[in-house]
């Protein structure tokens, strides 16, 4: 592994940050990343395109569910989403720009490029996200579900550590657009030959499968795995994958 992908997983890693809805803590919000920062973890964040093709660090495709605000975020500008308050705590939406501001290099931080399935794959998108990591001062990579946002990324800025996002692509309403080869494609990441991953980060309920697993015994490729949250699940991690992606605990503080 390249030292930025070495400090990337060398410690376990926030999922949307330290969150708390109890505490007012919401995720992906300055406050969450904060205690991220604090704690010394790596934080995983998820960014959406705005109308204007800004990174809104945020995780929903609407507002509704966090937000005091509704809608779909790609119909609303930077400029309108940013004075737009969490329904608990005191944070507000803020763009990628400001998180590289909170963070500087303090921890590693894993951007998850949220996809629209659009047939373009967002390529502007991507390419502006892309830059900015690329500009950035300390370890960051990006990731995605969409191999074709990968594909664009590594056409763009190769040096930018990508990964890929997956899990069993089992039948259901996330997967209803795709096909069984399609799902059978993205569940063993055979587009590995073209999107050439620099890591895996795949859902810990769908492991052990045979495709990460080839991916990381034959060619080395680190996995990390998404989202642990019970003792069972630190178990299979610590099995088959090479970090976690943790919500709901401390895991310098709560043993296996």
């Amino acid at each position: 592994m390249t030292p930025d992908l070495e400090a990337v997983f060398a410690r376990p890693i926030a999922h949307r940050g330290y969150h708390n809805t109890d505490d007012g803590v919401i995720e992906n919000t300055p406050s969450a990343i904060q205690q991220a920062v604090d704690r010394n973890f790596s934080i995983e964040v998820d960014v959406q395109e705005t109308a204007d093709g800004e990174a809104l660090v945020f995780h929903d495709y609407t507002l509704d569910r966090l937000t005091e605000s509704s809608g779909r975020v790609i119909e609303r500008p930077a400029s309108d989403l940013l004075g737009t308050h969490m329904k608990t705590g005191t944070d507000r939406l803020w763009l990628l720009r400001d998180l590289f501001d909170l963070v500087d290099g303090k921890v590693p931080l894993v951007i998850e490029i949220k996809s629209l399935l659009r047939r373009d794959a967002q390529g502007a998108f991507v390419r502006h996200v892309a830059d900015q990591v690329s500009d950035y001062k300390g370890p960051a990579c990006i990731k995605s579900f969409d191999p074709d946002m990968l594909s664009i990324a590594r056409a763009h800025r190769p040096h930018v550590l990508r990964g890929i996002v997956a899990d069993g692509a089992e039948p259901g309403p996330e997967y209803a657009r795709f096909s069984r080869v399609d799902r059978f494609i993205l569940r063993h990441i055979l587009h590995a030959p073209r999107t050439r991953p620099h890591f895996i980060s795949y859902g810990v309920r769908d492991l052990p499968r045979a495709g990460p697993a080839f991916l990381r015994s034959v060619f080395k490729v680190p996995l990390m795995c998404w989202t642990v949250r019970t003792r069972e699940q630190r178990e299979t991690a610590r099995r088959h994958a090479d970090q976690i992606v943790f919500e709901g605990f401390d895991p310098d503080r709560v043993p296996l």
